[in-house]
Formats: structure tokens, sequence, C-alpha cells
């Protein structure tokens, strides 16, 4: 029999059958990056009782400002099989499987198609494989929770929880947002995005590896809010608890109010 009294403090908030049902659970975690690292140590940390995760990328030392797996000591290594030792030793009971290596769509759709998962979380940082994986799951009919751009942004009090096509301000989740827009239940995704202005100044231009020609500058401790925003979403729907899901500002009733204002104004000038 399991002993999951390390659940203890868990079993508190949720109670034992919150915990029993997330330890039936299957959840997919595709990216072990600044975000996804913590996402996936969260889900593992919460009582889930089996994991995918997924990541064909190795330590590089400018990861060490963001990620979990990156330290001075493993640069080369898989991040997926830094993460497994790391989730198994959180939970040496925890079914794991790993795939150590970036999704085509030959292998996403395997991979969605032919294994039973009850939430998926997106956390790539590239717009092809963030792209391919969405689409996938959503032909799947499969929940997903996916994480918008951390880069460029230094404050975790502007992250908000929403629909993808209710996110605003945040310029990658525009992106997506466009590319997903024939995808008819696109609306389904609950997304973690900031509204944080981007330092563009942080921009830098990169050798378009892994589907990347840019990138921003990132902090440490960003990546990891967006990280537990991800996970929390996850967590709450296996559990149906309650998400408050942010609606995005009527920016034409705002814009039409000030420019009515403004008229208004300019009519008491030439009367006075």
């Amino acid at each position: 029999m399991s002993d999951l009294s390390w659940l203890s403090r868990s079993a508190l908030l949720v109670g034992n059958d919150g915990i029993e049902t997330l330890q039936k659970k299957h959840v997919l975690v595709v990216g072990l990056g600044g975000v996804g690292s913590f996402a996936a140590e969260f889900i593992c940390r919460a009582g889930v009782g089996e994991m995918t995760i997924v990541d064909g990328d190795v330590v590089d030392p400018s990861n060490r400002n963001r990620q979990l797996p990156a330290l001075a000591t493993n640069h080369g290594v898989s991040k997926a099989e830094i993460m497994e030792e790391r989730l198994l030793a959180i939970n040496p009971e925890l079914k794991l499987h790993v795939i150590k290596e970036f999704l085509s769509p030959q292998k996403c759709k395997e991979l969605l198609s032919t294994q039973k998962f009850d939430y998926v979380a997106e956390c790539i940082d590239s717009i092809t494989p963030k792209l391919l994986l969405l689409t996938t799951a959503l032909e799947c009919g499969l929940p997903i929770a996916s994480s918008m751009g951390a880069g460029g942004k230094v404050d975790p009090t502007k992250l908000r929880t929403t629909y993808l096509t209710d996110t605003w301000e945040c310029v990658f989740a525009q992106y997506v947002r466009k590319r997903l827009k024939k995808m008819t239940n696109a609306s389904t995704i609950k997304a973690v995005f900031s509204i944080e202005k981007v330092m563009k100044e942080s921009l830098v231009m990169t050798d378009g590896s892994n589907f990347k020609l840019s990138a921003y500058g990132t902090i440490s401790y960003l990546p990891a809010a967006f990280g537990g925003g991800i996970a929390s979403i996850v967590i709450r729907d296996l559990l149906g608890l309650p998400i408050d899901i942010e609606k995005r500002p009527d920016f034409i009733s705002k814009k039409k109010a000030k420019k009515k204002k403004k008229k208004a104004e300019k009519k008491e000038e030439i009367k006075e």
C-alpha cells in the first residue's frame, strides 16, 4: 500500500479524496525550461500519480538564471533526464514516462492519440512546436493549460489567467491566437500570461536553434511564477476547484468614452 503521509499537508486543503483523485490522474508536461520545470515539479509535489515529461534540450550555461534543472555541474545534460531523477526523488512511487526529444508532428500525434492524458501542461517557448502541440491536443479534445510569454518582464503581480482567446497585452499570446483562430475549440485553452509591457531593449537575436530566432531577457523568479500558474490550473481543474478567469477589458468602450470626454472638453473650451 502506498505511503501518502508526505502529502498530509496537501490533504488538509483538498482532503483525502482529493489526494486519491490526483493519484489516479495522468498529466503531460511538455517543455522543461524556466516555466515547465517548475510546473512539472509542482504537479508532482501535488500528488499526481502519473506523469509524462517531454524535452529534447540539454542544459546550457545561460539556463542557470531561471531553470530548475540547470546547475554549474550539469551543462550538456538532458533536462528531461535531470527532471526524471528529481521527480522520482520527490515521489519514488510516481509512474513517470520520460521523452528526451523534441516533439515532431508524427511523434506528437502518436503520443496524444495513443496515451490517455487527463491534462496537458504546455510550457513551450517557441511558436512552431507550441502550435503543433496545442493544435494536436485540441484535436484530441484534451484540456490544456498553456504558458504565454515570460521573457522581457519582471513583475509577477502582472500575471493573469484567462482563456487564450481572451488574452491581451501579451504579443506572444497574440501570435498564438492568430494562428489558432481556425480551431473552433481554441477558446477552451486556459492561458497564463502577463499584462506587463515587454522590455524591448532586452531582446537578443539567436542562432535560430530550437525554432527560436530571438529571445528576451529573463529574471530568475518570473518563469517560476508562470510555472506555478500552470500547475495551479492543472491541479484545480483536476480537483474540480474554482478558477478565477480574468475578463478581457472592453478596450473599444474605453476608447469611445475617452473620445467622448475629449469632445466634451473641447466644447467647453469653445464656450469659454
